[in-house]
């Protein structure tokens, strides 16, 4: 069994928030190789630095969060607030796919508060379906496609709910308690969103906002910290949760 998990968000950030704690595990207990993917380089993410500048030092970000915990990061340039349904894009997601012989995909929500997590969670869905599909990049394969479809979790989406304030409930929980000082290692990567997101999102700390949602979903599951998750089950998806299998669910 090919030991990889491969999450792709849509930006800088989003991983450290939503499935860190899942993807540490995967590696410490389970030596699984483990890929960090976003779409764009966080270009439109600063009021201090124009988008090459702020492009540059969040990709830095990305690698060295993902280095925190013996993950390799990827950046597959796109550009804030133009994630979008493409054949470019499809391209793009499944080629890391194949190339990082993915046996667990992570992604965003469908439902989310922001347009480019929701388009990143269409290509994805897309990529992991044609990954396998020899005909689709016919004669222009960089890697060999994968066996199967992989396995696709979806994460929380941010606070729970989606663009209607709706609360979306998770499948199934992760106890990431154990690794919750690596996830706020990951994060605190990220010194550049912090000026950021409090201008932008009214948001202080970026830390502290991620304990208190893991603690609010660690709450519904009884233990300190939680990650929340559904997979995709729809025809010809793998239908075992890899993912309680390896590290239980509560």
């Amino acid at each position: 069994m090919n030991r990889t998990a491969l999450c792709v968000l849509a930006h800088p950030d989003d991983a450290e928030f939503l499935c860190a704690g899942t993807l540490a595990r995967l590696k410490k207990e389970h030596g699984w190789a483990i890929h960090v993917a976003t779409m764009t380089p966080g270009d439109c993410g600063s009021a201090e630095h124009g988008p090459d500048e702020i492009a540059r030092i969040r990709r830095a970000e990305g690698k060295a969060a993902a280095e925190a915990i013996g993950a390799i990061y990827h950046c597959l340039e796109e550009r804030d607030l133009r994630v979008i349904y493409s054949e470019n894009a499809l391209e793009k997601v499944t080629r890391l796919v194949n190339a990082v012989a993915a046996q667990v995909v992570f992604t965003h929500s469908p439902d989310d508060y922001h347009l480019d997590h929701e388009q990143t969670s269409k290509i994805v869905r897309a990529a992991t379906f044609a990954a396998p599909i020899p005909n689709f990049l016919h004669g222009r394969h960089l890697h060999p496609p994968v066996a199967h479809i992989p396995h696709l979790f979806y994460c929380d989406p941010l606070e729970g709910s989606d663009a209607f304030g709706r609360p979306i409930v998770p499948g199934f929980r992760i106890d990431i308690s154990a690794v919750i000082a690596d996830k706020a290692r990951m994060l605190e990567c990220h010194e550049s969103q912090r000026a950021w997101l409090r201008a932008h999102h009214g948001v202080d700390n970026l830390v502290d906002s991620m304990r208190e949602w893991g603690a609010a979903q660690g709450a519904h599951a009884g233990v300190p910290f939680a990650e929340g998750y559904r997979q995709h089950l729809g025809h010809s998806y793998p239908k075992n949760n890899v993912l309680a299998d390896l590290l239980g669910s509560v």
